[in-house]
């Protein structure tokens, strides 16, 4: 089947485009690729997903610091500049928000370098991804984020396919019920393998690799 574009209800810039398919991840397999890539990467894209998430912390959040995942860093420069501008409390005493990513080892543990702790311990986090299939990388991440003496004041992404993590709500701008028949797999318990259906290909953060 060939891709095919599913249209933001909030803003005609925001499409996902969907690749039906047996693809793979690091935590999971699914039945579908979802590219985010230009999203993340065109400046009117990313700033209008960065209005669009802004919406959910009107008034009510305090962010100190953006925690951006998956490459996000460009939707949370813009993400940071939005909330500030309707007028979202910041606790840090130049009254701007930091914007960082943590680093990943070589066991894949996330981790932050010692001129960075700053910025996390103490401060009220936004966690801030691409998508949340699973929940094994928000878990990572909010783990890292507490380990470093942060708190966790919110948890966004461009797509989700789990409405809540550890008591935490998802905040998203598309759900798994937009795609239809989407859904994910362990890796040792998916019917395509189980069906002998070859992967089409290996996503991971920095977009789809096909086989």
């Amino acid at each position: 089947m060939e891709s095919y574009r599913i249209n933001s209800p909030y803003n005609n810039l925001i499409k996902l485009t969907v690749t039906p398919g047996h693809f793979a991840t690091t935590s999971s397999h699914i039945n579908a690729y979802i590219d985010l890539t230009t999203l993340k990467a065109r400046s009117s894209e990313a700033r209008a997903v960065a209005k669009s998430m802004c919406s959910e912390y009107m008034a009510t959040t305090v962010v100190d610091v953006i925690i951006c995942m998956d490459g996000m860093d460009v939707i949370g420069a813009y993400l940071a500049d939005e909330l500030t501008n309707n007028g979202i409390m910041c606790m840090n005493a130049h009254g701007s928000i930091y914007v960082i990513t943590p680093e990943q080892n070589a066991m894949g543990q996330l981790t932050f370098p010692d001129n960075v702790i700053p910025m996390v311990k103490g401060k009220h986090a936004l966690l801030l991804l691409s998508t949340a299939s699973t929940g094994h990388t928000v878990e990572k991440a909010m783990e890292c984020i507490q380990y470093y003496g942060g708190e966790i004041a919110g948890i966004s992404s461009m797509f989700t396919a789990t409405d809540e993590i550890q008591g935490h709500k998802i905040h998203s701008i598309f759900h798994k019920s937009d795609i239809e028949g989407y859904d994910s797999f362990p890796s040792d318990a998916c019917p395509f393998c189980q069906s002998g259906v070859k992967l089409d290909g290996i996503v991971s953060t920095s977009g789809l690799k096909k086989l």
